[in-house]
């Protein structure tokens, strides 16, 4: 009987958004239908590529890649190709995929894709236009969705692109709002930066990676993350860096990962609370749930989920190092 999950992944590659398609594509209880794209870190054209980087590597080339917005709904965009650097990964020149193209109408995708597979969830990596405009076009695809997890967002955590804004949400904060105002039919499970500011790379991570099975994957990360790291030290004086989408993959695999609570949340548009997702923790507006909002993680349950799928660690290796891996984050 296959008990694979359909998943379909809308992203911004970026590279968390690599790590995290790396976790989704070698985690064998998942079926990636497809990847849509949109601009966000760099942008949708841009992103495609290195969606497409991603399949190469992992033999994955059978996995379609469409392109969506590349715009947002109502602001400019901005990239964040300071971050990601101008390929989007790290600036490390890694050759584009010739034997494959990424598709046009990624809206389309999603809408067609969810009338067709009942029970599919949706991951959304990056800012939510591409999810807006589906919506907008047909209410109902979200109707037999099986869940909707969406990197973005922040509850108590300070912003990463403004003091109280997320990238995702900030990018495109029009298309957040509109996205967390439709009533969906399954509550938005918010996997923000309270908890995915936990997740971070460190040099001592990846010289563990280098002694791991998967020596491809190690050399890819090694790559891309370095313009990471550096940008990191440069702003932040972190050690490491921050890898925030891989967290909804493993969330989805293994949902006792991270904990939470539900409530109502509402994004703003504009001023200087632009992209603010605002949570009515105290329930003032007396509205529905419409929202589950992450706020603990197992850093060690995610690292060793992570490291076990996408590096091969082998598992009794693994559980005798990972304290040393993890005492500086402690």
């Amino acid at each position: 009987m296959n008990t694979k999950k359909n998943i379909i992944i809308d992203c911004d590659p970026g590279i968390d958004d690599s790590l995290a398609l790396l976790l989704a594509l070698q985690s064998e209880e998942l079926n990636v239908i497809g990847i849509t794209i949109v601009s966000g870190n760099a942008s949708a054209s841009i992103g495609a590529q290195n969606a497409l980087k991603v399949l190469e590597l992992v033999d994955r080339l059978d996995i379609p890649v469409y392109i969506g917005a590349e715009e947002p709904l109502e602001v400019p965009f901005v990239s964040a190709q300071d971050t990601h650097g101008e390929d989007g990964l790290g600036d490390s020149q890694i050759p584009f995929v010739t034997s494959s193209q990424a598709k046009a109408n990624a809206v389309s995708f999603i809408k067609d894709t969810l009338k067709q597979n009942p029970e599919t969830t949706v991951l959304a990596l990056g800012p939510l236009t591409n999810i807006a405009l589906a919506l907008k076009e047909d209410p109902d695809c979200f109707a037999k969705v099986s869940r909707f997890i969406v990197m973005g967002g922040s509850y108590l955590s300070h912003g990463n692109c403004s003091p109280v804004a997320e990238f995702n949400f900030w990018c495109d904060p029009d298309a957040a709002k509109f996205v967390f105002s439709q009533n969906l039919p399954i509550p938005i499970e918010m996997v923000g930066l309270d908890v995915t500011r936990k997740i971070v790379l460190t040099p001592t991570v990846l010289e563990y990676m280098k002694h791991t099975q998967n020596k491809n994957i190690y050399r890819f990360i090694q790559q891309i993350t370095q313009f990471y790291f550096d940008f990191h030290w440069a702003h932040e004086k972190v050690l490491g860096c921050v890898i925030n989408d891989p967290l909804t993959i493993a969330y989805l695999l293994d949902s006792t990962i991270a904990q939470g609570f539900d409530s109502h949340v509402e994004i703003a548009t504009s001023g200087i609370s632009r992209g603010q997702s605002i949570v009515d923790d105290h329930d003032f507006w007396q509205l529905p749930n419409n929202c589950h909002i992450l706020t603990n993680v197992d850093q060690t349950a995610f690292w060793h989920l992570f490291l076990t799928r996408v590096l091969k660690a082998e598992e009794n290796e693994l559980s005798q190092v990972l304290p040393q891996l993890l005492e500086v984050r402690a």
